[in-house]
Order: structure tokens, then C-alpha cells, then sequence
């Protein structure tokens, strides 16, 4: 009868030095699965918590002081910490405040890696470095008048995120009618899920909220995809077979979907954290005035700010969202 042999040891070390070599292969590819998931369920809790305490307050507009000299620039500027400590703070669980000198106190990065990941950026501390086309000059028109280009303060919440405020006390309402954006943002939230823990990167750990509007706020967080269409497109086409704004964020994936006009208009205010190209003049929007191809659908103008109703059958670039 023949005596069972087992593994030598050969063998053994052969198997665990494999079982190695898968498992440096596949474990940070699932670590950052897990993470990402995790970062997404704590993004959308984060919004929620956040609408919910912005439909509580009275008004978004006029918190704190901000005055200008006549060359423009800032001779006192409490808005965005007043905004935190007389407002928010009134229906929302915050850790602790920071000034514009002491962001790095509440958690707040130094630099950031943009959406792409091909560029790092210094963290904005005023409302120009956010996006300087928030102060281009054009937008100057209707209700809520200028931009202030107030300083950012910070805060830390419960749950442990690090989150700048970029706030315009000088925001007006909403309005069916073409118009710049900029002065439509009351206030513009910048993120870190983990505070200066890695990776500090758009899309993973760093994400933004913005409320728009005085009366009525509208809060959104869009998750920008990390790839733009760069070929123009309709927003809907009733030909079979033709590519129009929605099917190009179902064909690039099934888990994406075209911004509403609110949401697209966030993108803008935060463009160069996703490093959005300019290609176009406009981004189609899924907001619909009229519906069929001769109606009007809202696109978004990433060079001005503009917010326009055009014919739907018109060719403009588009921009996909994380559903």
C-alpha cells in the first residue's frame, strides 16, 4: 500500500509566493473600489444634510460685511465666517470655524489634484481663485447685482469633513430668463471627505456643493465624469439611430446622465477643479423649456457664465454626471 505523501516544502513556498503575487495585483485595486464607495455614500449623506440646513434658513444673501475702495479692492470682509457662524451654524452641527489664515486648522489641504488627475492646484481662498470668471465683468445685470469676491473661511463637521465656504452675500433669485449664473450662487462648498489625508483629489475625496438662489435655494452636488464629450451634439434628436446629448452619456456609461441646468451651472462655478475644457461655447443641460427637437433646452456657456434657452436641435458639447 502506498504511503499519502504531502506537499514539500518547495511546493508550499511556490504557492504562498503566488498567492503574494496575486494579492499585491488585486488588493489596491479593491482598496480603492471599497474607498470609493465609501466616498460616495458620505458624499450624498453630506448634501443631504446640507440641503436639508440651507431649506431651513430665512434668506442665503446678506450675511457679514463686504465693502470695496474704489480700485476695488476688499476694506473689510467678514462675509463667508459670518455666514458660517450666524447662519448655518444655526441649523447645522459644526466641530469648528476657520479664517482664511487658518484653513489648514479645520482640515483644508494645501493643494489639490484637479478631476482629471493631470493637474495639482493650490486650494482657492478667495472667490476669483474659485473661478476668476466669477468675476469677469459681464455679469452685472439683475437681481443680485455684483459678485463679491469675498475670502473663504472653513469648518469642520461631526462626521469629520473639511469643508471651505466661498459665499456671495450679494446673490439674487432664480429666473426663466437668459442670464449669468455668477451672481445667481449664494454659496459654494469645497470638500474633503478625509481632511489633508491623500489623495486630495476631485471626484475621490474632494467633491463641491453648491446652493443657488436667495428665495427658493436650489442645492446640488453634481459628480462631473472625468472625461468630457469634445463633439457637439444636439440635447434631443426624434431620429432613430442619431446621437444626440443623452445617448452620449449612455454610451459612456450606463451609471451617467446629462446635469439639469443647476447642476451644470456648479460645474461652471467649479471648472477648474474639474479642469473642464472650454471648446465650446455652450454645454447642453437635460432642463427643457419646450419639449421636441424645435423646442428650447437650457445649455450653460463655460467661457461667460451665460444660462441660455436655445433650440434643443442645436449642435453644443456635453458633460456627463455620476447619477
Amino acid at each position: 500500500m502506498k504511503k499519502k505523501q504531502g506537499f514539500t516544502l518547495a511546493e508550499v513556498l511556490i504557492t504562498l509566493a503566488i498567492i503574494g503575487i496575486v494579492a499585491a495585483i488585486t488588493l489596491p485595486s479593491l482598496l480603492v473600489n471599497v474607498n470609493e464607495k465609501a466616498w460616495d455614500a458620505q458624499k450624498k449623506a453630506l448634501h443631504a444634510r446640507l440641503a436639508q440646513a440651507i431649506g431651513q434658513m430665512n434668506a442665503l444673501s446678506g450675511y457679514g460685511t463686504y465693502t470695496e475702495d474704489s480700485s476695488g479692492n476688499a476694506t473689510a470682509d467678514t462675509a463667508a465666517e459670518s455666514f458660517i457662524l450666524d447662519a448655518l451654524s444655526k441649523v447645522y452641527k459644526i466641530n469648528n470655524v476657520c479664517g482664511l489664515d487658518k484653513l489648514s486648522s479645520c482640515g483644508i489641504p494645501s493643494k489639490i489634484t484637479t478631476l482629471d488627475a493631470v493637474s495639482e492646484i493650490n486650494f482657492p481662498t478667495k472667490m476669483k481663485e474659485l473661478n476668476e470668471k466669477l468675476l469677469n465683468g459681464l455679469h452685472y445685470t439683475g437681481e443680485g447685482g455684483d459678485v463679491a469676491d469675498t475670502k473663504a473661511a472653513a469648518f469642520e463637521t461631526v462626521n469629520g469633513e473639511s469643508i471651505a465656504v466661498f459665499y456671495n452675500p450679494l446673490c439674487g433669485s432664480d429666473t426663466t430668463a437668459n442670464h449669468y449664473v455668477q451672481n445667481k450662487m449664494c454659496v459654494n462648498f469645497v470638500y474633503d471627505l478625509n481632511g489633508e489625508e491623500g489623495p486630495n483629489q476631485v471626484g475621490k475625496d474632494v467633491g463641491f456643493i453648491t446652493a443657488f438662489y436667495n428665495k427658493n435655494p436650489v442645492v446640488v452636488a453634481p459628480a462631473p465624469y472625468s472625461t468630457n464629450y469634445t463633439s457637439t451634439v444636439p440635447q434631443y434628436t426624434e431620429n432613430a439611430g442619431t446621437v444626440d446629448a443623452h445617448t452620449v452619456c449612455k454610451t459612456m456609461g450606463e451609471d451617467l446622465r446629462l446635469p439639469d441646468r443647476d447642476e451644470l451651472a456648479s460645474i461652471f462655478i467649479n471648472a477648474p477643479l474639474v479642469n473642464l475644457s472650454e471648446n465650446s461655447n455652450f454645454y447642453w443641460s437635460g432642463s427643457v423649456i419646450s419639449p421636441g427637437t424645435s423646442g428650447a433646452g437650457w445649455g450653460q456657456h463655460f467661457r461667460y457664465g451665460t444660462r441660455n434657452h436655445s433650440t434643443r436641435s442645436a449642435p453644443n458639447s456635453v458633460q456627463c454626471i455620476k447619477r
